[in-house]
């Protein structure tokens, strides 16, 4: 399946095609340790009536206090971030509501099965939670995915959660909404592999529970079982992937929501005017950008140009969600660094023009991403009993 990761995108464009934005503030960043002195040993050529200093403390053993370095930068007052971090973020809605698609209790219900029945792809073995597993935060932890005859795709590919509220679904956006997103991997031949939407169609039709599904589902509609309602089933249920967490009840008050570590993580994340991309509500997913800004990001993929062939638009990508970021790894498009610490360095290197960060900077702004890892309905996501197969239900083809 393909619906990443670019974390802590620091880009310059704010669509494919405008002009790059200055990012002068950070030439301010240049944080460093203190150092301390944790002791010292006596020169062994003192007189001999000297006095020698106290030796040097041993090495703490297993279970004894340690020494403790003292951060260099004091947090901020966990009040002024809640009302700077109000001027950038929000907290995540119960759902994606769309005026194209209301969302009852019976789509739901109906797209929470399809999205788990393998079914609906050529061998019966891919659905969609093969490659976005919902008790895995919403992907299946590799570099790409493999679909239909051990076919691997060619984009990592990221999760579903929160993905709803984004501008536009694939790494590239070549699909509106989740709605339309739904209908590409059944018919791509790397993935699930139907032949044609026609043939998904004959192959729910064939299985008896699904008629009363489509029923309640869509009521007023005289031909319920189409691949637009297929759509918009599994589009309600993902409106209800959500995942709030510990910034969410941040930004809604509780001002010890988050460690001193995540607050100093939060306030670099806005110096470093990481906002000017990941922001919002889903904190990301709102726009394009190239990436490799500031310097030229090794990839072949030609990102968003596959869509527009707008030369503006060569290795630009939509700007991933920063939510469960900690949960989602591997990272970026082509799912090149494995975790979290190698992605916050490539952003660096590449989107930033401070170019690094300190070993503090980095504890502190994977401790701010970190408080985005929200919660799992694990009610909302439990996999249904799937509907039997009826005489006439298509047999795995592994062709």
């Amino acid at each position: 399946m393909s619906i990443s990761l670019l974390p802590l995108t620091v880009p310059s464009r704010l669509s494919a095609g405008s002009r790059a934005r200055p990012l002068a503030r950070l030439a301010a960043l240049g944080l460093g340790l203190v150092a301390l002195t944790v002791g010292s040993t006596a020169c062994d050529n003192q007189e001999p009536m000297r006095a020698r200093p106290a030796p040097a403390p041993a090495p703490a053993a297993d279970g004894d206090a340690k020494v403790v370095k003292k951060a260099s930068r004091p947090a901020p007052s966990a009040d002024q971030m809640q009302l700077l971090a109000k001027k950038f973020f929000a907290p995540l809605p119960a759902r994606a509501e769309s005026p194209n698609n209301p969302i009852t209790a019976e789509k739901v219900s109906l797209g929470r099965t399809l999205y788990y029945d393998p079914r609906l792809s050529k061998n019966h073995d891919v659905s969609c939670n093969t490659c976005h597993l919902l008790d895995k935060y919403g992907v299946d932890g590799t570099k790409v995915s493999t679909g239909h005859k051990r076919q691997l795709g060619d984009r990592n590919a990221p999760t579903v959660y929160n993905a709803a509220l984004h501008l536009a679904q694939f790494w590239d956006g070549r699909e509106p909404d989740v709605e339309a997103q739904a209908k590409g991997p059944l018919i791509n031949p790397v993935e699930m592999a139907m032949t044609d939407h026609v043939a998904v169609m004959k192959t729910i039709k064939s299985i008896p529970g699904y008629a009363d599904m489509f029923k309640a589902a869509f009521p007023e509609d005289k031909d319920p079982l189409t691949i637009d309602n297929f759509a918009k089933a599994v589009g309600a249920f993902e409106r209800g992937l959500m995942t709030p967490g510990p910034f969410d009840t941040f930004l809604q008050g509780d001002s010890k929501a988050l460690s001193k570590e995540a607050l100093r993580g939060l306030q670099l994340f806005v110096d470093a005017q990481c906002v000017t991309c990941h922001a919002g509500a889903s904190i990301g997913g709102t726009q394009f950008q190239k990436i490799g800004n500031l310097k030229e990001y090794p990839t072949e993929d030609l990102g968003r140009f596959k869509v527009t062939n707008n030369p503006a638009d060569t290795k630009v990508f939509k700007v991933p969600s920063l939510r469960n970021i900690a949960k989602t790894a591997p990272y970026f498009h082509d799912g090149s660094k494995a975790t979290l610490e190698e992605a916050v360095n490539t952003m660096a290197e590449y989107q930033t023009v401070k170019g690094s960060f300190t070993d503090e900077e980095r504890a502190d702004l994977i401790a701010f991403l970190e408080s985005l890892t929200g919660e799992i309905d694990q009610e909302y996501i439990k996999q249904p009993p799937l509907p039997e197969s009826g005489p006439k239900t298509p047999k795995p083809d592994p062709n």
